[in-house]
């Protein structure tokens, strides 16, 4: 997959994101389907406010030349932003407006930019390709799992 190919990808998800979630009744986006297990609306939560945190790893790799990233753990700011209920149209606007910034960004990104490596602590590699390969499995998974608390039966969850 070149990098036009995941660009194409990650802007694609703003709309099958906000597709998904518009088909899910309230009730459903805020059903807990048991302990340790996020609701539809923890995911999307999660999936907008982390969204500035990729585009500025994504500005490190045009502007550094070798850039070292730190693992996401979210501080106190983060974590009390996480207990603010926010409308899930607005969480989708906040997801969409921090995408098409990731986008225009990336897309500006050129051949070099995307030949550096950088340092990440938790991998052996890492680079702008992997970091955006990232970003999409990892709207990938949480989309998953919202789909999987939203339609599996009870029996067929994964816990």
């Amino acid at each position: 997959m070149n990098s036009q190919n995941l660009i194409e990808a990650l802007e694609m998800n703003s709309d099958v994101l906000e597709r998904f979630i518009l088909q899910i009744d309230e009730n459903r986006l805020h059903r807990r389907r048991g302990e340790g297990i996020w609701t539809v609306y923890e995911h999307l939560h999660h999936l907008a406010l982390v969204q500035p945190v990729m585009f500025k790893r994504i500005r490190m790799f045009k502007n550094e030349e070798k850039p070292a990233i730190r693992p996401y753990v979210p501080g106190p700011e983060e974590e009390k932003e996480r207990t603010v209920k926010r409308p899930a149209a607005e969480l989708l606007r906040t997801f969409r407006e921090w995408r098409g910034r990731q986008v225009e960004l990336a897309r500006s990104c050129g051949p070099d930019d995307y030949e550096k490596t950088g340092v990440h602590p938790e991998y052996d590699q890492y680079s702008l390709e992997i970091l955006l390969r990232h970003i999409l499995t990892h709207d990938g998974w949480h989309m998953y799992r919202m789909e999987e608390i939203w339609l599996a039966k009870d029996e067929a969850l994964t816990r």
